[in-house]
């Protein structure tokens, strides 16, 4: 039975299924892959040329088994922010992972899949009241703070929650940092946690997130540190802390398993040091880049093109693409360095490569896809291009501006995790 009003078991498939719409059946030597190829083949034979993504279940299932084996000591708790499909949660529920969830609507969309509020944490540290409030009605306990004016809305409106104090980390690289929004500056926690139990309010633990793609894996030593210090101002305050909450920050693409490796080994012996087993402290993370990332793969159509000659006879490319800054590629302006998208076009030789801009289709001269060019062929209106690793922030920051509909996806598994999941409980 779900604890939420407007089910989502209704939203999710016909007839009151709880399942959503069906993915595609890949077959046993299939792979999303060649699902992008052939529906690139499929719509360009219909005359359509929408953008599409194709989302892998069974790589996130991998992903999740990768988690687990590089941090057997850490429980996951899948952050919903960055991709909320309901496949995907669904697989995760099925899974055994817990979720972090950061508004009422993520809080809905978990509870009604029928997972117990004890596998949620509330992880954002300035929620509207009535958020609290839900949060209270339905059972969800667990919840971060960094602030006085966060306990007194908590104190008032869930006096029964238990807290997580979220910290700010130093010295973190990140492409996404977070420090300037979020977190609570050590020197404040002792005042905060005295604060919390004046009020009587429970924490339970220290949190912190080194924002979202790290680049420097000892960042996470220094923040682990840093909540062994928290732990003991909470102990002298009277809290029993009990939960260390490592946040996110663990990169998702392909190519980027050596760097998780070197995190978890970091994480691993922190752990060991500052929070050994046998102390009573679980210890729990909020992937969402690691388990998303490369999930995904997006086909995108070009729908026009100009050409310019530059100063020396050189020449220049703008493609236009039918999905951009205001759909599904809103990250990317914000990335470091821009991504190389695989041309679905074959050529008799190897092709000259071009600088070539990328603009999205909506009227605003914003609307690009990077702030630097790319280099490609020359390549015709109607062309195909393909992005892997776009599971992550992507479908979940999307809008409609100009019109233009959100990008389908076609969600996909092999016939082994749709038999799994039919007998999950």
């Amino acid at each position: 039975m779900s604890t939420c009003p407007g089910d989502l078991r209704e939203k999710l498939g016909a007839s009151g299924s709880m399942w959503p719409s069906e993915p595609i059946i890949l077959g046993p030597e299939g792979s999303a892959r060649q699902l992008v190829l052939r529906k690139i083949q499929e719509l360009s034979a219909e005359g359509h040329q929408d953008p599409f993504m194709v989302l892998d279940l069974d790589v996130l299932v991998g992903r999740h088994q990768a988690f687990l084996q590089a941090l057997p000591q850490v429980q996951p708790f899948y952050a919903v922010k960055c991709n909320s499909r309901p496949w995907v949660l669904r697989v995760l529920a099925a899974l055994g992972a817990g979720f972090d969830c950061a508004s009422q609507g993520e809080l809905e969309q978990v509870l009604g899949l029928g997972v117990a509020p004890s596998r949620i944490i509330f992880a954002n540290p300035c929620k509207a009241v009535s958020h609290i409030q839900y949060a209270a009605r339905f059972g969800v306990q667990l919840m971060t703070f960094d602030s006085e004016e966060e306990l007194a809305k908590v104190a008032q409106h869930h006096p029964g929650a238990r807290l997580v104090l979220r910290i700010q980390i130093q010295n973190s690289q990140s492409t996404f940092p977070l420090n300037d929004k979020f977190g609570a500056r050590l020197e404040a926690c002792g005042h905060l946690l005295q604060a919390a139990r004046e009020l009587g309010l429970a924490v339970v633990g220290a949190s912190f997130h080194v924002g979202s793609d790290c680049q420097t894996p000892q960042s996470y030593r220094q923040a682990i540190a840093d909540c062994h210090g928290v732990f003991e101002m909470g102990r002298r305050a009277g809290h029993h802390m009990s939960l260390l909450d490592l946040g996110g920050g663990f990169p998702g693409t392909e190519g980027s398993k050596a760097k998780f490796e070197e995190m978890a080994r970091v994480i691993n012996a922190a752990r060991a040091q500052y929070f050994p087993e046998g102390t009573g402290v679980e210890v729990i993370a909020e992937p969402g880049r690691f388990y998303m990332e490369s999930v995904c793969t997006t086909a995108v159509n070009i729908i026009a093109k100009k050409a310019a000659l530059e100063s020396g006879g050189h020449k220049k490319l703008a493609y236009y693409l039918n999905e951009g800054y205001y759909g599904a590629f809103r990250i990317f302006l914000r990335e470091p360095v821009p991504r190389i998208p695989i041309v679905a076009k074959e050529f008799p030789s190897e092709p000259r490569l071009l600088p070539c801009t990328l603009y999205g289709p909506t009227c605003d001269a914003f609307d690009r896809l990077f702030s630097k060019e790319v280099q490609l062929p020359e390549l015709d209106v109607g062309d195909w291009l393909i992005f892997p690793d776009t599971g992550a922030y992507t479908s979940s920051m999307t809008s409609t501006f100009n019109g233009f509909p959100s990008i389908t996806i076609y969600d996909a598994m092999g016939p082994q995790l749709r038999s799994q999941l039919e007998t999950a409980p």
